[in-house]
This record gives C-alpha cells, structure tokens and sequence, in this order.
C-alpha cells in the first residue's frame, strides 16, 4: 500500500489516483495527468510542489482544485 501523496492531501486537480503498472502490489504507482506512469518521489512525497515544469510532467504543473 502506497503512502499518501502530497499532490493528493494538496488536492491537485490533475491527481487520478493509484493504479498498478504490473500484477502485483509492488507496482503500484501514484499517478495524474502530468505523470501517467507514476508521480516522481521528490513530488508526491518530497518537497517539490510541482509549481514549476518539471522535466517529463507533460508541460501540466499543480493545479488546485
């Protein structure tokens, strides 16, 4: 089980959820728009508040809801 991202308790409007990426439980990711194949570590539970481009996100920053 993956810990809460801060994009999540944010509330980021880009924010989808956690999704799996292979069959088991390990592959869990978070995930959103910017990064449909998993929110980097320095986002979701680093100090990075994703207000900036940040290299891969899709050209889609933080974005309240």
């Amino acid at each position: 089980m993956l810990l809460e991202p801060t994009c999540y308790t944010r509330e980021c409007k880009h924010y989808k959820g956690v999704k799996r990426l292979g069959e088991e439980e390990s592959t869990e990711v978070n995930y959103c728009k910017a990064f449909p194949d998993g929110i980097p570590d320095e986002i979701a539970y680093g100090d990075n508040k994703h207000t900036e481009p940040y290299p891969g996100d899709n050209g889609i920053q933080y974005e309240e809801e």
